[in-house]
């Protein structure tokens, strides 16, 4: 296989709103749509593998112009990659754009292909969101926490944000979505992994009605060295309180990766971190792909035994372990 320069991968791959098709854990090929700031959240959640939020907030703009999404969207569509999902997620909390709703609606007159929102749940409270939200296909916000104590302790939110306004706002969308909802579940040790916090969750999960619940735990490096992993064992009971019908352990994403896995990337990041050990933001900037594209490599060299982060100044960089 030919040597890919950064700049090439930059033509081949990067786009400032719009990246992969990345192979994820639940959506198959999902070609991400990123359309806001980095970290501009209203969340801090410990467990989170962007890093710490730098722009929490709940104000709603226009962060991204929708006609410079759909313009990058449309020449990736032009390719014809293998495509599972169009997926509005990124590096922050997407339904902070006040545009979302419109600009779903425009993909979905652009494409047959799904659409689907990976939301942190936090501002459904609001009747614009849900409304903005109604013409996704698939919709999965995420509830960590149904205690107040827990919710802050797990997810650090934007202080007016408060966990049975929340938890009312994705019920009332659960009623008005005709789509598939799926709620998930991040499990952090010691945090809000306990019996009493389950059964809540249980109580909670009744009353909102999600097809799939789906639980999932501290796998990539997070924003705190505190923030741990479950263990199967302790997973499996969690879900056995929850209800082993509808809710599942999230598995790592096992599917081929031809098409949206290219080797010649992996190749290209492996030969900079022989110069020097860099972050994620690192290895974004100095060869044009999108962060979250980023992680999906790191990931997989690190399963390899090629990679390993170390911890440095509450910066996480990652460096070669094994010579190729």
């Amino acid at each position: 296989m030919r040597s890919m320069s950064p700049s090439n991968i930059s033509k081949e791959v990067k786009m400032a709103q719009i990246y992969g098709p990345v192979p994820s854990r639940r959506l198959g090929f999902s070609l991400g749509v990123d359309i806001v700031p980095f970290k501009t959240c209203s969340l801090d959640c410990v467990y989170c593998q962007l890093g710490r939020t730098t722009n929490k907030t709940i104000e709603r703009k226009e962060y991204t112009p929708a006609d410079q999404v759909l313009r990058e969207l449309e020449k990736v569509l032009e390719e014809k990659r293998k495509i599972d999902y169009i997926t509005f997620s990124g590096s922050g909390e997407p339904t902070l754009n006040s545009n979302i709703g419109g600009m779903i609606n425009r993909v979905k007159k652009m494409t047959s292909l799904p659409v689907a929102v990976l939301t942190n749940g936090t501002l459904m409270y609001q009747p614009q969101v849900r409304e903005d939200l109604l013409g996704a296909d698939l919709v999965i916000p995420s509830l960590d926490g149904v205690s107040q104590n827990t919710f802050e302790r797990v997810n650090r939110p934007c202080p007016s944000l408060r966990i049975d306004e929340i938890i009312s706002g994705i019920s009332a969308f659960s009623r008005e979505f005709e789509g598939k909802l799926w709620l998930e579940i991040m499990l952090v040790k010691g945090i809000n992994d306990s019996v009493g916090e389950a059964k809540k969750m249980a109580q909670v999960i009744e009353e909102i009605g999600p097809e799939k619940v789906q639980l999932n735990t501290v796998i990539r490096p997070p924003a705190e060295k505190f923030a741990q992993a479950l263990d199967g064992k302790n997973l499996k009971k969690i879900r056995r309180i929850l209800g082993e019908e509808r809710c599942e352990i999230i598995a790592k994403f096992k599917g081929l990766r031809q098409r949206a896995y290219k080797k010649d990337i992996e190749g290209e990041i492996l030969k900079t971190l022989r110069r020097r050990p860099l972050t994620i933001a690192d290895i974004s900037h100095f060869l044009g792909l999108h962060q979250n594209e980023v992680i999906k490599y790191i990931g997989a060299l690190e399963e390899q035994g090629k990679i390993e982060s170390v911890l440095r100044d509450n910066r996480r960089f990652y460096e070669i372990i094994i010579q190729e």
